[in-house]
């Protein structure tokens, strides 16, 4: 790392995988450029940083979680005093780290570290994963140094197009040469092969209509591997032969990507990313909740061929014995969709929200009279 690189550095962010696994891939990256720099997570107990943040190396601070309610309840009146103690929590990590830059993901844990920092006089770093930012991060942007987008189009000031930070395993996945020994490993075997997840928390939807579809895959030759979330898992009900794999959670997501050939998720940031990166086709299933920011995560990897966006609705037994297995069994459409996908995917986004972070270390400095 360039000698204006932080000594310290405290990443913001957790909850869902979507906000952990690109702080992870941060934190990677800038230990990979310096090994002695100091990098520590701020999240909260509840959070799957709570387990994937220590397991990865890295210590682990924790804020308390606080909400920001939409509608008038109990939690709306605790607010203010809520967000003081989290605020509190996390001036007191920017301190005891001794970070010169704080980089939140979103969420929950970034609103309070965004604050702490501005109160410490401390450069602060956004990463906004999806196209539509949420209020944190809107906020954030409002007060940072550097701000990374995943997406061109997301709306935040003075961005700069990033991409998403990946993990290294997945940002060098080679699908070709790893797809007999990750076969293997999930006991499938060279049939078409589709794999289904929800993300880190599952989705019912993708389970249920996937479930009732496990005779009907068979006899078409399709075989599955099926991620359904923790706590989500079903036994597969049907003939025997061709392998229907279930995981309740996988740890080696890059395998799991170099044996499929077909994807069926829901389009979250960190999703649409990784599938684009290595160059998968999909089909995207966006959450018919929330501010729809999984619909346009998708949208660019479906301009250009990548993808194929269904509604939540349509998706059951049926659809998947229909179009999901007509799609699976076409080699030609699946080789043609691979190639628009890696298109559009980006590698090295971790790289270049470290040259951010780089950047913010350097503007404190020199605001600071160069300590």
């Amino acid at each position: 790392m360039s000698p204006a690189g932080p000594r310290s550095v405290l990443l913001a962010g957790g909850g869902t995988a979507g906000h952990v696994s690109p702080l992870l891939a941060l934190a990677d990256c800038l230990r990979r450029r310096d090994p002695a720099i100091e990098v520590a997570a701020l999240g909260t107990a509840a959070g799957l940083e709570a387990r994937l943040v220590p397991e990865r190396g890295y210590r682990l601070l924790e804020v308390p979680k606080v909400p920001f309610p939409r509608r008038p309840s109990g939690d709306l009146l605790r607010l203010p005093s809520n967000l003081r103690r989290a605020i509190a929590a996390a001036e007191e990590a920017v301190v005891s780290t001794g970070a010169e830059v704080v980089v939140g993901f979103g969420g929950y844990v970034s609103t309070p570290a965004y604050l702490a920092a501005r109160r410490r006089g401390v450069p602060v770093v956004v990463h906004e994963q999806n196209a539509r930012p949420g209020l944190a991060n809107r906020l954030g942007a409002r007060m940072a140094h550097g701000v990374g987008v995943t997406f061109p189009d997301t709306h935040l000031p003075n961005a700069t197009v990033t991409g998403m930070p990946l993990r290294r395993e997945i940002a060098t996945l080679d699908r070709a040469a790893l797809r007999a020994q990750a076969r293997e490993r999930f006991g499938l075997t060279d049939a078409p092969t589709v794999l289904v997840t929800g993300g880190s928390l599952g989705a019912q939807r993708l389970n249920d209509a996937f479930a009732g579809a496990v005779a009907d895959l068979s006899a078409a030759g399709v075989q599955v591997l099926h991620v359904t979330g923790t706590g989500k898992a079903f036994v597969p009900a049907g003939p025997s032969g061709t392998p229907y794999v279930v995981l309740e959670y996988c740890d080696r997501m890059d395998l799991a990507y170099a044996a499929a050939d077909l994807v069926v998720a829901r389009s979250g940031a960190n999703t649409v990313c990784e599938l684009t990166a290595v160059g998968l086709p999909a089909v995207y299933v966006p959450l018919p909740i929330g501010n729809g920011e999984q619909r346009l995560n998708a949208r660019s990897v479906i301009a250009a061929g990548g993808g194929i966006l269904v509604e939540d609705a349509a998706v059951d037994p049926a659809w998947v014995r229909s179009a999901v297995v007509a799609l699976a069994t076409d080699a030609t459409r699946l080789a043609s969709m691979a190639s628009a996908s890696a298109s559009v995917g980006e590698r090295d986004g971790d790289e270049k929200l470290a040259d951010l972070v780089v950047a913010a270390a350097a503007s404190g400095r020199a605001a600071a009279g160069g300590r």
